[in-house]
């Protein structure tokens, strides 16, 4: 079987709001609880951090895994993606190309079975203040990563990390969200928010609409308000990029296995929604075993690690069919 895990571990791992305090031992032991063969990580390298060794490199060194890092931001206040594994590697590739805000990390591993799995690591734009604008520009990027995998087409593949949108069907419990970023706005005080890698209120809310900001910080103290914020925020939440992907025939791993139940990744403190995925192309999601979020492991709560709970998918053994591979290998690289 191989196991694969895909998390979010918040600004390169680092607490900057208690100094740049590191959060090692508590995202080891939420990977550790899984025993998995490979981790796609997102914001795995803060830009600003850099003294050696970095938390990710850490984390890699204790898991005995090896680490290859996307290590080629578009600017310089991007996080970075990140690949940790225990399967032998085959070809990894960084894909930059103007429909993606951040380059696409593509690895491809070989399973106990000797079955190459080409996996993907990526993390769409958030732009909540950009409203809609900011669901077209993540539709934009799932439709540039799709023509990219198109070359991995009839081959065991898959696609994971944060992809900022919600599924068709899925709720968002937009209160929830709304009260944990009140929270850490009356907590932040004059903290700089570009380093801090939370949200906070200007950050989701259009300009526009900023006006609304005092009422916004009333919705969470009022169940009614609660309740139609909720039901409006599911219908306005985007689901495109999601849609996209699902139409293409990838299957959503965590859905497949769990049809009626939430299990919310984000934020860890507060779950509100999920934002984060595993999709399995169709020849690998007839492999699939079990999936799952991570909630807490060894008593390390899900939110002492990171803001995101780590999404969980198990595949059972292939049959090992590389013929053809090198012809496929041909990828454009931008």
């Amino acid at each position: 079987m191989t196991r694969i895990l895909s998390y979010n571990i918040l600004a390169g791992g680092y607490s900057l709001r208690a100094g740049g305090a590191r959060r090692t031992e508590q995202i080891v032991t939420m990977i550790r609880s899984t025993q998995p063969d490979v981790v796609g990580v997102v914001e795995a390298i803060h830009p600003q951090m850099t003294k050696k060794p970095l938390v990710i490199e850490d984390i890699a060194e204790q898991l005995e895994m090896q680490l290859i890092t996307a290590n080629r931001p578009k600017h310089i206040h991007d996080y970075q993606t990140a690949l940790l594994t225990r399967l032998p590697v085959v070809d990894t590739q960084i894909h930059m190309r103007e429909g993606l805000t951040k380059p696409l990390l593509e690895v491809c591993v070989e399973e106990a079975s000797g079955e190459r799995l080409t996996v993907f690591v990526t993390h769409l734009a958030a732009a909540f203040y950009r409203g809609w604008a900011g669901n077209h520009i993540r539709k934009r990027e799932v439709r540039e990563i799709l023509k990219i995998m198109a070359a991995r087409r009839g081959t065991p593949h898959l696609l994971m990390g944060d992809f900022n949108s919600i599924a068709p069907g899925d709720r968002l419990q937009a209160s929830a969200l709304l009260d944990y970023i009140v929270k850490l706005d009356n907590t932040r005080q004059a903290y700089v928010h570009d380093g801090d890698g939370n949200p906070y209120l200007n950050f989701v809310v259009p300009p526009q609409l900023r006006i609304l900001n005092p009422l916004l910080r009333q919705v969470p103290r009022s169940t009614l308000l609660s309740t139609l914020f909720d039901a409006a925020a599911t219908l306005y939440a985007p689901r495109g990029s999601i849609r996209l992907l699902l139409e293409a025939g990838y299957q959503d791993c965590f859905r497949l296995l769990n049809p009626g139940q939430q299990s919310f990744t984000c934020p860890s403190a507060a779950p509100a929604g999920r934002i984060d995925y595993i999709f399995a192309s169709p020849e690998l999601a007839a492999r699939l075993s079990k999936s799952s979020v991570i909630t807490g492991a060894e008593g390390v709560r899900g939110d002492e690690a990171s803001d995101h709970l780590p999404v969980f998918a198990e595949f059972g053994m292939g049959v090992s069919s590389n013929r053809g591979y090198e012809a496929e290998k041909a990828v454009e690289v931008h």
